[in-house]
């Protein structure tokens, strides 16, 4: 039984993906996990959970930096596709690392003709094909569906502008309820509060402030480079792409919106890494949706919260001067 919640809470969490992993190839950035935080630099990550017991179980490895190693990853939208598909890869292995620290704690040590009780590689694959499975249905059938069904009653909701923001507000919509559903669920509220460490942690980092939990608890739990952001800026780039689009049966819209998925991924890299570094740009006012999002995607953490986010910081800093040497804020 306290396996299955285990490794329910994995796969929702596997679904908020998207929202908890930033994805930019920058200075620090990290991902909130089960119990625990998961923090990289440019050249290392780590990550840091806690056990029930109170003990923290942390991991860290060198991290290649795929723009170093080949030059045209670091194009402009090919980089955001590249470095979005590395982060969600970290990111899955980082999950995979917290749901086995949970699953550890809930056994006996195994005797020797008995396996050891954890996610494995085959559970990890039906986890990735079941989340993105229900990425597909919810966030491109569905709306798409509804949209086409309104078009049936009024035809005015067939006009080209109309069906696709019709399509975007109720996709949008869907995921609003999602990860406001889920919150209501206190293993996942307690996922947001280690988001909220992650970014108070990041922001002490960028401000070169002490890394010490009376110095992180200050800062605020908003970030712009968060995964949700880029979540919103996805959905609404999208709405203006599938406009653009000229075609009109239910399954060429379908593919259409499979298709474009790297490309608008891409896109929104670019504004929100923009609009970052031009806080008073109309691209930052494109996302100023997803900080205010935010507000349920991270909450509050405890400070043992934010002691295990300074602790995957300060191990994955640790090995970043091995391997890239030290980091300079600008």
């Amino acid at each position: 039984m306290r396996f299955l919640r285990t490794w329910w809470r994995f796969l929702v969490a596997v679904q908020l993906l998207p929202a908890l992993e930033g994805g930019e190839e920058t200075l620090v950035g990290g991902q909130a996990v089960l119990e625990g935080v998961m923090m990289r630099s440019p050249h290392a990550w780590a990550i840091a959970c806690r056990k029930p017991s109170g003990e923290v179980s942390t991991h860290s490895e060198a991290l290649e930096r795929l723009s170093e190693k080949h030059k045209w990853m670091a194009w402009p939208v090919v980089r955001g596709v590249v470095t979005l598909g590395h982060a969600m890869t970290l990111g899955f292995r980082a999950l995979k690392f917290s749901a086995n620290v949970a699953l550890d704690e809930l056994q006996p040590a195994p005797a020797e003709d008995k396996k050891k009780l954890e996610i494995t590689g085959w559970m990890a694959a039906v986890n990735i094909i079941i989340s993105v499975g229900f990425f597909i249905f919810m966030y491109k059938f569905l709306p798409l569906l509804a949209a086409t069904e309104l078009k049936r009653v009024n035809p005015v909701f067939g006009e080209q502008i109309i069906f696709n923001l019709v399509d975007g507000v109720i996709r949008i919509a869907l995921f609003l309820l999602f990860i406001w559903g889920v919150s209501l669920w206190s293993d996942i509220h307690r996922v947001y509060e280690y988001h909220g460490a992650e970014h108070k942690t990041v922001y002490a980092f960028e401000n070169g402030d002490q890394l010490a939990t009376a110095s992180v608890q200050k800062y605020s739990t908003y970030h712009p480079r968060c995964g949700t952001s880029f979540l919103m800026t996805v959905m609404i780039i999208s709405i203006v792409v599938y406009t653009l689009i000229p075609v009109t049966t239910f399954w060429a819209r379908f593919g259409v919106r499979i298709a474009l998925l790297p490309v608008i991924a891409g896109v929104s890299y670019e504004i929100i890494r923009f609009a970052a570094k031009h806080r008073g740009s109309l691209f930052a006012l494109m996302t100023a949706p997803g900080l205010w999002l935010q507000r349920i995607t991270t909450q509050p953490p405890s400070d043992d919260q934010a002691e295990c986010a300074i602790i995957a910081l300060d191990h994955a800093m640790a090995l970043e001067k091995q391997h890239g040497g030290e980091l300079v804020i600008a």
